[in-house]
């Protein structure tokens, strides 16, 4: 065991308080903190006036986060920014506070407290607690779908550039983002390859919040509504299914797959954008990622075996898997 492992003993315990930290986290970035803080330091009761909050509890919460290395207190009592809490900021580049309130939501954490019946059945509480499966109740709360939809383009900008780089996307004539949500994903495809058309696929309450007029792209991309399990627009040389296909058990996949290799131009290809979950015991995104999954969605992340037999079953074959410097890898497809 190494010198800076934790003893076996406090591993578990440490994971067993995990929900902790992560409600904490939560509720900092909820209370708008860090913006609070973007001038300097502050006493935790000067905070407390400004947010109107017990300053008792919000010390201890801001305690426990600076012991993590999000927040620092100095010697005076005061609680400043740390690299990781500037990007609880709201209006920073790259800012995290959508991501971290999207991660943190009750249809996250609900269905994962009671992972032991989605273990015991292989079926996701979701529905009963909610009362309707995870996008139907996303479709029927505004504010919960709101903060959903935000919190994915938070947690993918971050990505978007790196993944986008990581292909050339130069040699085709248009794309085609298959529940591409706000648009930031197929705003940096776009940037990189200048005579490349694109189209934005979603339902049209998302769209309604599309990133592709303030980029300057309105020329050159088109928004198209509809349902992927129905049919994707026709005649494009490449389709990308971004954080899509691991929302989705493997029949439906198949659907969605299948659509695109129908709607696809001869010589196309279909990009899957997902994690690649290596076997081995080596921590990866992925792993942590598809026990979330298993809570709350139908879906799972896959591994390279999982890929080929999708696209087997839709008339596809897998043709490379691109790695990313991100815990996403684009994994490719041609007709079979």
């Amino acid at each position: 065991m190494s010198s800076t492992a934790p003893h076996p003993a406090q591993l578990i315990v440490d994971l067993g308080f995990g929900f902790i930290l992560s409600g904490a986290l939560a509720a900092v970035t909820e209370l708008g903190v860090a913006d609070r803080l973007a001038q300097g330091p502050k006493s935790p009761s000067v905070l407390a006036e400004e947010l109107k909050v017990d300053a008792s509890s919000l010390y201890r919460a801001l305690r426990l986060l600076a012991s993590a290395g999000v927040f620092t207190e100095d010697t005076e009592g005061r609680f400043g920014l740390t690299p990781a809490a500037e990007l609880l900021q709201s209006q920073v580049p790259g800012s995290l506070r959508d991501a971290v309130l999207m991660l943190t939501q009750k249809i996250f954490w609900a269905p994962a407290g009671e992972m032991a019946e989605t273990i015991r059945t292989g079926e996701t509480p979701f529905a009963r607690i909610f009362g309707k499966p995870f996008f139907d109740y996303l479709a029927s709360d505004a504010a919960a779908g709101a903060t959903f939809h935000r919190g994915m383009s938070s947690l993918s900008d971050m990505e978007n550039g790196p993944i986008a780089r990581s292909y050339d996307f130069s040699p085709f004539h248009q794309v085609v983002d298959i529940g591409g949500g706000h648009g930031g994903f197929l705003v940096e495809v776009l940037q990189s390859a200048p005579k490349l058309r694109g189209v934005l696929f979603d339902h049209s309450h998302v769209l309604s919040e599309s990133r592709i007029a303030k980029a300057g792209l309105s020329q050159s991309c088109e928004h198209a509504t509809g349902d992927f399990f129905e049919a994707v627009p026709s005649g494009a040389d490449v389709y990308v299914l971004k954080r899509i296909l691991h929302d989705w058990n493997d029949e439906d996949c198949v659907r969605i797959l299948r659509n695109c290799r129908s709607a696809m131009a001869q010589g196309g290809r279909v990009l899957v954008i997902d994690t690649v979950i290596p076997p081995g015991n080596a921590p990866h995104g992925g792993k942590v990622l598809d026990v979330m999954m298993m809570a709350s969605l139908p879906g799972r992340e896959r591994t390279e075996a999982d890929f080929r037999k999708l696209f087997a079953q839709a008339g596809l074959q897998l043709s490379r898997i691109l790695p990313t410097p991100t815990a996403m890898s684009i994994t490719e497809a041609i007709a079979a």
